[in-house]
């Protein structure tokens, strides 16, 4: 019997011995941050490949003392008018709607960000206050953590709320959670999203095409009436390659889903190991260009912590 996506995330590898146990190495040590893996993201990664791009993304290592690396690398406290919420953009304000992710990348930007005082539902009064004294606002965006990390009910109650604001004609979910467990794409959430008056955008994030699973792509069928994207993170020797990169675009493409955009690396400490040179990434970039056509050509980007992400090329 298939298991439900809160067994699955129930059933996640928590610590290293976990990791090290069903990996059959001892590559794993406990850190800083968290380890934690969905054992279908698990099942995705070559366990006889040291190198294998899913295993380099979830594998800890010792942070280093690397010049331009900090705690928190794109300053979101420093947009947050109220508790919950980023204002960075003129029309789009971010919503911290969980502190929980389903998986635990290692080069997470947020991954020291204080969870406990941005709950957008403990917060909402506030939230509510700020939102509708600002007309010029037409988007929310959910992220976290990763609100489909909350449940079915948790999600329909939040779109309630934000409907309640007329001017929110746009709602944003950003997610890892829906790939790397598919299940947890539910009939009761496809219902919501579909129902729901507000124009729906999903972002997906997915590095590798490695990563795009089948039940994955049939799970999301039902949502292809909604407008469907994609985000990566340019990774050292996770996709640093023009091939892997197109081979990305492509396969997400037969899953009705556009690229968007390709994040230069977010300097978080830890996340040294997976630095890619400006250069080099230009190089990678401009090959792919040659390779895609434009519409399965990802914007190259930068966030460098102000009001708007910069385009690199």
């Amino acid at each position: 019997m298939n298991k439900t996506w809160n067994e699955s995330v129930r059933g996640s590898l928590k610590n290293a011995n976990d990791c090290n146990d069903y990996f059959d190495n001892d590559r794993f040590q406990d850190g800083s941050f968290p380890i934690k893996v969905p054992i279908e993201f698990a099942k995705r990664i070559d366990k006889s490949n040291p190198l294998d791009p899913l295993l380099l993304q979830i594998l800890p290592e010792e942070a280093q003392s690397t010049k331009g690396f900090i705690d928190s690398p794109v300053y979101d406290e420093e947009f947050s008018p109220v508790k919950g919420l980023i204002h960075k953009y003129p029309t789009r304000v971010l919503l911290i709607s969980s502190s929980v992710c389903a998986i635990h990348c290692q080069y997470c930007f947020r991954q020291n960000f204080d969870y406990d005082d941005n709950d957008f539902l403990n917060n909402w009064a506030d939230i509510e206050n700020y939102l509708s004294k600002r007309t010029e606002i037409n988007e929310a965006i959910l992220s976290g953590g990763d609100p489909l990390t909350l449940s079915d009910k948790k999600i329909s109650k939040i779109l309630e709320k934000i409907e309640s604001i007329r001017h929110i004609k746009t709602l944003r979910i950003h997610t890892r959670t829906a790939v790397v467990i598919p299940s947890r794409i539910t009939e009761e959430l496809i219902a919501t999203l579909n129902q729901t008056k507000l124009k729906v955008v999903i972002v997906f994030h997915i590095n590798h095409a490695q990563e795009v699973s089948d039940e994955f792509v049939n799970n999301i069928k039902p949502l292809r009436n909604l407008t469907l994207l994609n985000q990566s993170v340019f990774l050292k020797d996770v996709n640093d390659d023009a091939k892997a990169l197109a081979e990305l675009s492509y396969k997400l493409f037969e899953a009705s889903i556009l690229p968007y955009y390709i994040h230069l690396l977010d300097k978080v400490t830890g996340a040294e190991r997976f630095l890619i040179s400006d250069n080099q990434a230009n190089k990678i970039y401009t090959t792919l260009q040659n390779i895609v056509p434009g519409y399965l050509l990802p914007k190259l980007v930068r966030d460098e912590g102000g009001e708007s992400k910069r385009l690199v090329i």
